[in-house]
């Protein structure tokens, strides 16, 4: 048996197990936008179990080092981030948002060394966050049923697909098919860096989760569909009934995730 199949049989079998699982969950104690509850439980804990055995401890060591240390690797990445964000911009009409992801880039990428030093936001062109699927959102394609990917984590049916679009739309990504295997080496240990990064941005909003619900798993999946929406909308509520709770979690979320960065 191959290594790529030792990977992917017990996944297999994980999936077709939890979608099984799915039909004993009675409808009325289903959340509507998580039909297939049993099998996303399944896969969260898959990667909860990860997370607290590789990465979460990591991510701790990681925070250790010094902030400037942390925000020059956060600022690089996101100068590349940067991109996409520009691109799902103009796909949304907001053509002067997109100019100013553009502009961030010229500006870090070039006065900010290499995107090390965010030299563009002190300039008033701020960080904007865009993605394929927020797009689709905004062009009006329903979010679909709440899905948790393996070694991934929340999304959507519209969301996960829109993933394969964000990657090849970050300049990042396309190093890693570059020429020189010492060259690809190299730049998928920064990738894992990124990664390392992002999760020691998020430690402290395991706080926000511990104090909305004693079911994590619910926690999570209530506040990211939140927040999702949040994004979409561009901070618009959903209706002319603003539900006040909903957003001081969100903007407590959004916070902490900057504190963190």
């Amino acid at each position: 048996m191959t290594l790529r199949d030792s990977l992917l049989r017990p996944f297999a079998a994980l999936l077709v197990a939890g979608l099984a699982g799915c039909a004993s969950i009675p409808t009325e104690e289903r959340h509507p936008s998580d039909p297939f509850e049993r099998y996303n439980r399944a896969v969260f804990t898959l990667n909860d179990g990860l997370d607290r055995a590789v990465l979460k401890p990591t991510a701790k060591v990681y925070a250790e080092l010094p902030q400037p240390v942390r925000t020059g690797v956060g600022n690089f990445f996101s100068n590349f981030d940067d991109v996409r964000v520009a691109f799902n911009n103009v796909l949304q009409g907001k053509f002067h948002d997109a100019a100013s992801d553009t502009s961030r880039v010229l500006f870090n990428t070039t006065f900010g060394i290499f995107g090390l030093i965010d030299v563009a936001s002190p300039m008033g062109l701020a960080k904007n966050d865009e993605d394929f699927g927020q797009t689709l959102g905004w062009w009006g394609v329903p979010a679909g049923p709440y899905l948790q990917i393996p070694f991934w984590g929340p999304s959507t049916a519209r969301d996960a697909p829109a993933l394969v679009v964000d990657f090849y739309t970050n300049p990042r990504n396309y190093s890693l098919s570059a020429d020189g295997r010492e060259l690809r080496d190299y730049w998928e240990v920064l990738l894992i860096l990124d990664v390392v990064d992002t999760r020691a941005g998020l430690l402290s909003t395991e706080e926000v989760l511990a104090t909305l619900s004693e079911d994590r798993y619910v926690a999570l999946r209530n506040l990211w569909l939140q927040r999702r929406e949040f994004l979409v909308r561009d901070g618009a509520p959903a209706s002319d009934e603003v539900w006040l709770d909903e957003l001081d979690e969100l903007e407590a979320l959004e916070a902490l995730e900057e504190e963190g960065a």
